[in-house]
Parts: structure tokens; C-alpha cells; sequence
């Protein structure tokens, strides 16, 4: 069982009133509060954790973000590299991932920046691959919004140009003699001259290879143009579905569409994301979840789904069904997540909103560890899943208790590692 930790430099992750608990730690400016969640993680014995990260202030939601801003919603505060970099320093076998977009850096300097993480890290980095759909985001950088079966187009030749960088040297490139003053050996660094519709690169990377070769690939599109890049190139896919049999559905359509690229379902994890709520007692679990739902605004909710769909929601009634709302822009398959989720509950829009804000309509799994590892046991053995991208719903202590007390029993069970295998992230995942 694969287990990944959400991260997001800002006041939340899928739980959008996790800062308001007493218990959070909102010292997410300072460096120790990255180091310390790192260390945290390695001694669960994750097998990584990654950064998303949001490259605006969303304003889809009555023309402004107002509403995101002061309930504090997701918003990625501070960029993740440097943050991994920080946490590499404190740790020795954790993966390392971040999230970077293929529509706004060109190819080079992404094979750059992720080849000298991997050497920094000892290989143990991954490259979350995202579009981005939002138009702010593209606003941001002075872009107009390109259609999402175009940006796919773009992110295919982006990470194919990275692979032929990476591959540009040889492994025993390097010789660094000193008695004969031989450094590098040339014929072993090879020019790349990749030229495709939308990017090119002569190459050779600047960066000698690195411990893995490549970062592990992570990407976690839902429509069916992200399904097919995902199984072109995905070694993690991390998805957000609402009960085993969409886990199922899901895992079942990526192993049918890798196999018609000739790869074998073990080279990519298929990872859900649930929401842990531990408590010594199922009552307390329960009690906990409950308060925490109290902490989300179901304004901040509706500002949320408009972002992840690319409209504005504030001219619908709260009492319509989610599933009647018109939608011809934005991010399809974030809509249709969010509208699997509804169907299931015949929820109103009020009602989305709220369940929204609480967790992104992802599981919640609430009770003891016992309880909880029963859970994640039943979607795991179900085969839905792999395993499992948590997000926090305090922070730190949800990792921590999910570390100390779930992860225990997971370990009893065999259902996860008691020691790290291998040297880089990709021997974890194969391990």
C-alpha cells in the first residue's frame, strides 16, 4: 500500500477551514514548518510526499477573490521548490514531489531544475505534470488560456523533450581524474536538437545524469485527454474519487489505456485521496469530524468549485442540482469529479458547496486506527487503488497521528514497509 503526503504552502489542502482548528500550526512561511512535516513523514514511512501549488488568486467567483482570500481557501503562498529543497536537507529517504506546469516553463529549464534536485535530493524527486486550466494562472504570466486537448499536446512534447535532456549524458559521463586532468568525456554528452510543433531544444542539459535518470512522474488528470497522457508517461497518478466502484472504473480504464501503449499495470500507482479524522474512540473520530466541518464557510465553498470548474457559480440558486448547471468552459474533468460525487448524494449546489469546503468531496476516513486502516484495507483489497494520497485536516497533527497510530497498524497487517528499501524514490516504488 503506497501512501503520499498532500502538501500546499498556504492555510489548507482539501479541508478549507483546517487553519481555523486550534490545533493548527500556521507557521507555513517558515522553513521549519517544512522541515519538521518531512521528518514526520519519513518516520510514517510514506513513500513521498508532494507539493500542489496554485499560481493565482482565484477570482472566478463574482469577478474577484475576495472571498478565497479572506476565508482563506486554497492557495499556494510560496513556491514549492525551494521548500523541497529544505526538506531534502532533513531527510534521507521520503520522495520529494512538486508540481510544475508544462505551460509556463520551457522544457529545458524544468529537465534543468529537476535534474539538480535529484542530485541534491540522492534521487529521490518527482515531477507532478499539470496544464493548468485556469485562465488567472495564465493571466498571471500574460497568456490567454489555451484549450485543454492543446495543452495536453504541449505538456507531451514538453516531457518528451525533458526525457531526451535527461538522457543527454551518459552515466559514467563524468570521469573527474585529476592525475590526467580529465574532467568529463564528450563522447559520452550528446546533443538533442528535439523539435516537435510547440518546443524545441538543442540540448545537451546542462546537468550530468542524475541517481534516477529521470524524477518519478506523478500527473492527475481526470478528463479522457488526461487519461491518455497519464498513461503514456504517469509512474503516480493521483485522482480524487468518491466510492470503490469509481476507484474501480477508474484504475480499470488507466490499465486498459496503458496497455494499449505496451506498459504493464505495475509501473504506475493509482493513488486516491482520502481525508484522515483519527480518534481513540470511533465517537471522538466522529465528534472531531463534525467540528471540523463547522470550521468551512459554504460561501468559500462555491468560490472553491467555481475555480475548479472555470465559472462563476454565485448566479445559480443554492437549491439547484449541481448536475443542471450548464458548463462549456473550464476544466471538464474537475467538473465531472465534482459531479460524481453529487449524484451520489442528490446533492443541491448549497449542499456541494459545503461538502466542498470540507474535503473536495474525496473520501473521509473517520474512526480509530483500527477503523480507519479496516477502511483503506477494504478500497485497497477492493483493487480501487494502490494506495493513497492523504491530506491533512489539522496540521501537522493529522500526520502526526495518522504516522503514530495508523501506520502502525497498516504495518501489522503488512499492508505497509517497516524499513526503506533501495536507494532512490523509483526503487521505493518498486520495492
Amino acid at each position: 500500500m503506497r501512501l503520499v503526503a498532500f502538501l500546499l504552502s498556504g492555510p489548507t489542502a482539501h479541508h478549507h477551514g483546517m487553519w481555523r482548528h486550534p490545533e493548527t500550526d500556521n507557521a507555513f512561511l517558515t522553513p521549519e514548518y517544512y522541515e519538521h512535516i518531512a521528518r514526520v513523514l519519513e518516520a510514517g514511512f510514506f513513500d513521498a510526499l508532494f507539493f500542489a501549488d496554485i499560481l493565482a488568486l482565484m477570482d472566478f467567483y463574482k469577478g474577484s477573490y475576495e472571498t478565497v482570500l479572506s476565508h482563506g481557501g486554497q492557495m499556494g503562498l510560496l513556491d514549492p521548490m525551494p521548500m523541497a529543497a529544505q526538506m531534502a536537507r532533513v531527510t534521507s529517504h521520503i520522495g520529494l514531489g512538486v508540481s510544475v506546469s508544462t505551460s509556463f516553463q520551457h522544457a529545458f529549464q524544468i529537465a534543468r531544475t529537476f535534474a539538480t534536485m535529484d542530485h541534491l535530493s540522492g534521487g529521490r524527486m518527482a515531477w507532478n505534470i499539470v496544464t493548468t486550466s485556469s485562465s488567472p494562472q495564465w493571466a498571471n504570466f500574460g497568456l490567454p488560456a489555451t484549450p485543454r486537448d492543446q495543452r495536453y499536446d504541449i505538456a507531451d512534447e514538453v516531457v518528451e523533450a525533458c526525457t531526451k535532456l535527461w538522457d543527454s549524458w551518459d552515466a559514467d559521463a563524468l570521469v573527474i581524474d585529476k592525475a590526467s586532468g580529465r574532467f568529463a568525456d564528450p563522447e559520452k554528452v550528446h546533443r538533442v536538437d528535439y523539435a516537435g510543433t510547440y518546443v524545441r531544444t538543442r540540448g545537451p542539459l546542462t546537468v550530468p545524469r542524475t541517481p534516477q535518470g529521470w524524477p518519478v512522474l506523478m500527473q492527475a488528470g481526470s478528463s479522457p485527454r488526461g487519461r491518455e497522457f497519464a498513461a503514456r508517461w504517469a509512474e503516480i497518478i493521483f485522482t480524487l474519487q468518491h466510492a470503490i466502484p469509481d476507484m474501480q472504473a477508474f484504475r480499470s480504464d488507466i490499465h486498459a489505456r496503458m496497455g494499449q501503449r505496451g506498459r504493464r499495470p505495475e509501473e504506475c500507482q493509482v493513488l486516491v485521496s482520502v481525508d484522515p479524522v483519527v480518534g481513540e474512540t470511533r465517537a471522538i473520530a466522529e465528534e472531531k469530524a463534525a467540528y471540523l466541518s463547522e470550521l468551512v464557510n459554504p460561501e468559500l465553498g462555491l468560490a472553491l468549485i467555481s475555480a475548479h470548474i472555470g465559472m462563476d457559480l454565485s448566479r445559480y440558486p443554492l437549491h439547484q442540482p449541481l448536475e443542471d448547471v450548464a458548463i462549456a468552459e473550464g476544466s471538464r474533468g474537475s467538473f465531472d469529479v465534482i459531479l460524481q460525487g453529487t449524484r451520489t448524494h442528490g446533492l443541491t449546489l448549497g449542499d456541494a458547496a459545503k461538502r466542498f469546503a470540507v474535503s473536495e468531496l474525496c473520501p473521509q476516513v473517520i474512526g480509530t486506527p483500527s477503523d480507519i486502516a479496516d477502511q483503506l484495507q477494504a478500497m485497497f483489497d477492493s483493487g480501487g487503488c494502490d494506495g493513497f494520497v492523504l491530506t491533512p485536516t489539522t496540521f501537522p497533527g493529522c500526520y502526526e497521528q495518522f504516522s503514530r497510530a495508523v501506520v502502525p497498524e497498516l504495518q501489522r497487517r503488512g499492508l505497509v514497509r517497516t524499513r526503506y528499501e533501495g536507494r532512490t524514490l523509483r526503487d521505493t516504488l518498486r520495492a
